[in-house]
């Protein structure tokens, strides 16, 4: 991910070079070639740029005048690559964005406003795309981007081992799921219910949203050290305590559920879902996937990639259209197909094959209870705040409540930077 320090050398940056907003930053030519066809530069991420061309290709064809050139960029120096493209008013215009990166690029001033757009191409109305995934793309209230594809959190379980200590299904809630990690662990020597890991930098976040919390207010805010905040990371801390998680015991997550399931239950993606099919064979008909159990709710973090416009791109319209076709239910499900990302599009889920599938109709249901962390600027910084204070609380060296009140404190000073 990228760290706050983005933010704060595109702000500067932008500063030096000038501002990237307005028509100044947009090209007076036609910009086509000598073939009468506008190129536009797509960056996109990790493997999702080594098969991005197999989509544009379909493109081209539905559109003869747009030639899309795509670049490919590892995660490990993405953001360098954008301080450079924003330095020097170069590089892409259309670019995949983390969730977590579209505040700190916005900030900065970087992403364009797609709202001109939406009425000629409406495939990126915000109503075609889950709630929560839409979240991911605002700044300010004003659309920066476009959902590309989504992911969320679903609890992933042994179900012959869960029934072993009185489950016949998932657990549905706290004090269920709390309850199942602890007689999963009561096993044996060397037994477990659960896998949290204290790194994970919005495990806090999401227990806390399930808890009610807000997370900040209307005013960007911190709450914190509030009752539902609080009371969330004190039950986080209760798996922690009772040794019930699994922590830093050197296996991964399919290990875990191999075998006589030393690690029974996790949270996590649906990307898992290929990963166990793939590497435990052997476990077919005895682990299944459910929605994450609620207190006040049940509400997952969203996660997954968006598509955007650079704000310096001399070809926003274009740019625009081909956001428009990605966002279509074919195309997505087209993609899907390729990259076993999951669509955005709420109408893509409508196709056969998606509702057949048992594992995938969980995570659809999830999605709709699933929820963007806040599109601050700040964010990643104060995560990983939170794991260090986290840390202080799960080793024992600190009280909850006190630990949150210098958190909220440390919060509130990171977010006014």
């Amino acid at each position: 991910m990228m760290k706050r320090t983005l933010g704060i050398i595109l702000a500067s940056t932008l500063l030096l070079g000038g501002a990237l907003v307005g028509c100044s930053s947009k090209d007076d030519s036609s910009g086509k070639d000598a073939n009468g066809k506008t190129t536009i530069t797509l960056w996109g991420m990790g493997a999702e740029g080594k098969l991005l061309p197999e989509i544009v290709k379909d493109f081209e064809k539905e559109n003869p005048d747009i030639h899309v050139d795509v670049q490919a960029l590892p995660w490990d120096n993405a953001h360098d690559k954008l301080l450079t493209a924003v330095a020097s008013k170069s590089g892409p215009d259309v670019v995949q964005l983390g969730t977590s990166w579209v505040p700190e690029l916005a900030a900065a001033g970087a992403l364009t406003d797609i709202t001109p757009y939406v009425s000629k191409y409406p495939e990126l109305e915000s109503k075609n795309f889950f709630e929560g995934a839409v979240g991911t793309t605002k700044f300010e209230g004003k659309p920066v981007g476009v959902p590309w594809y989504t992911e969320t959190r679903v609890l992933f379980y042994r179900s012959d081992l869960l029934k072993q200590v009185g489950y016949n299904e998932a657990p549905k809630t706290w004090e269920e799921l709390s309850d199942a990690a602890q007689k999963l662990a009561a096993r044996g020597k060397g037994k477990y219910g659960i896998s949290f890991s204290a790194k994970e930098q919005s495990m806090g976040f999401m227990f806390a949203l399930q808890n009610g919390s807000k997370l900040v207010d209307e005013q960007g805010n911190p709450l914190f050290n509030q009752p539902p905040f609080v009371d969330a990371v004190k039950y986080l801390n209760t798996f922690f305590q009772n040794g019930s998680n699994a922590v830093d015991i050197g296996i991964d997550s399919v290990q875990g559920l191999q075998g006589d399931g030393i690690v029974p239950m996790f949270i996590s993606g649906p990307f898992m879902i290929k990963e166990i099919k793939s590497k435990a064979p052997e476990l077919e008909g005895k682990w299944n996937i459910a929605e994450l159990p609620g207190k006040v709710n049940n509400l997952s973090v969203l996660g997954g990639a968006n598509l955007s416009i650079m704000q310096f791109s001399k070809h926003p319209e274009e740019s625009a259209k081909f956001m428009a076709y990605m966002s279509k239910p074919e195309t997505q499900l087209k993609w899907m197909e390729l990259s076993s990302n999951l669509p955005a599009a709420t109408k893509s889920w409508e196709d056969a094959k998606l509702k057949s599938d048992p594992m995938l109709q969980t995570i659809r249901k999830q999605l709709d209870h699933s929820a963007a962390l806040p599109q601050l600027a700040a964010w990643e910084e104060v995560s990983q705040q939170f794991i260090k204070s986290f840390e202080r609380v799960y080793r024992g060296q600190a009280d909850v409540q006190k630990e949150m009140d210098d958190f909220n404190q440390q919060a509130a000073s990171i977010m006014k930077k």
